[in-house]
C-alpha cells in the first residue's frame, strides 16, 4: 500500500455561479517514485480529465486500457474504472451536473467506455489550447479558476425540455408516467430527453439511486451494530430479494457485501445528490 504522503489529493468546489454545471473539480497528485493504483467508482456523471506531467491511464471494468496525453471526455461514469498515476503525473477532473454537458458540447455521450478528446466535439483545437495555458499553473485552484473563465462563453441557456427532468423528486413514482402526465407529453418523449440530455434513461438512474440509498443504510447500521440487517435493507430499498442487491453491488463496486465490508474504509462513495 501506498504512503499516504505520496498521493495527494483535493475536492475543489466550484462558486455559487457554476453550481448548476459542475458539481466540483477533483485533483490527484503523485509526488512519489511508484505508480499509484486508484478506482474511479460510478456516479453518472460525465467527466473532463486534464492530464499534467506523466501521462495517466484509466482501465475499464472491459480491461480496455485507455492513455490520457492531455484531455478527455468520459462518461456518464456507470461502473468502476480503474486510474494509474505514475510517478510525477497530475491529474484534473471536472465532474458535469445534470443537463450541465449537453449545454457546453450540444449532445451528450452515450457509452462510458469510450473516451473522446473534447476538441472532437467542438471542431476546434480550444481544448488543446486551454491545457497548454494549465500546465504552467501552480495549483489546481488557479486551473480550476482558468477553466472556469473558459467555459463561460460556450455555456448555453437550458432547455425547457430538462426542467421537467430536474424538478422531477417523487421517489415513490415512475419518473416517465410522472412526468408525462404532468406535462401532456407522450412517455416516448420524456424517455428520449432523458437520453438528449443526460446521455442515461430514467431507469437507469432509478437503479442507481435505489444502490446508493442501500448504501447509505448500510453504513448506517454497521455505525451502531457490528452486523448488517441485509432483509432491512432489501425491504426499505426496494429490492425483490438480496441475490438482487448482491448483483448491484458486483455491477457497480465489482464487490461482493462481504467484500464491502471488509474494504469499506478505503472507498469512498458519492452521495445520490453527485448525479443529479
Amino acid at each position: 500500500m501506498e504512503k499516504e504522503s505520496t498521493y495527494i489529493e483535493n475536492k475543489i468546489p466550484v462558486p455559487s455561479e457554476f453550481e448548476d454545471v459542475f458539481s466540483y473539480f477533483y485533483s490527484a497528485k503523485n509526488t512519489g517514485e511508484t505508480p499509484i493504483h486508484k478506482t474511479l467508482f460510478p456516479t453518472y456523471q460525465t467527466i473532463l480529465v486534464f492530464c499534467f506531467g506523466e501521462k495517466a491511464s484509466l482501465t475499464t471494468k472491459k480491461q480496455t486500457t485507455i492513455t490520457i496525453e492531455k484531455c478527455l471526455v468520459l462518461g456518464p461514469i456507470r461502473q468502476p474504472i480503474e486510474y494509474v498515476l505514475p510517478a510525477s503525473s497530475e491529474i484534473l477532473v471536472a465532474n458535469f451536473k445534470g443537463d450541465a454537458f449537453y449545454r457546453f458540447f450540444g449532445l451528450s455521450l452515450i457509452s462510458d467506455t469510450i473516451p473522446v478528446h473534447p476538441d472532437d466535439l467542438v471542431d476546434e483545437n480550444c481544448f488543446t489550447l486551454l491545457w497548454h495555458s494549465l500546465k504552467d499553473r501552480i495549483s489546481a485552484e488557479e486551473k480550476v479558476a482558468s477553466i472556469l473563465d473558459f467555459s463561460r462563453p460556450y455555456l448555453k441557456n437550458r432547455e425547457l425540455g430538462y426542467e421537467s427532468i430536474s424538478n422531477f423528486d417523487e421517489e415513490n413514482l415512475n419518473p416517465i408516467k410522472a412526468i408525462a402526465d404532468k406535462t401532456n407529453q407522450s412517455e416516448r418523449n420524456v424517455q428520449l430527453n432523458f437520453k438528449k440530455y443526460l446521455g442515461f434513461s430514467a431507469k437507469e438512474i432509478n437503479r442507481y439511486r435505489r444502490f446508493i440509498k442501500a448504501l447509505e443504510l448500510l453504513n448506517e447500521t454497521t455505525e451502531t451494530s457490528k452486523k448488517a440487517d441485509w432483509i432491512a435493507i432489501v425491504e426499505t430499498c426496494g429490492y425483490y430479494d438480496q441475490s438482487q442487491l448482491i448483483h448491484d453491488f458486483k455491477h457497480y463496486l465489482g464487490l461482493s457485501p462481504t467484500k464491502f465490508l471488509k474494504f469499506q474504509e478505503e472507498i469512498c462513495i458519492p452521495r445520490m445528490n453527485q448525479a443529479e
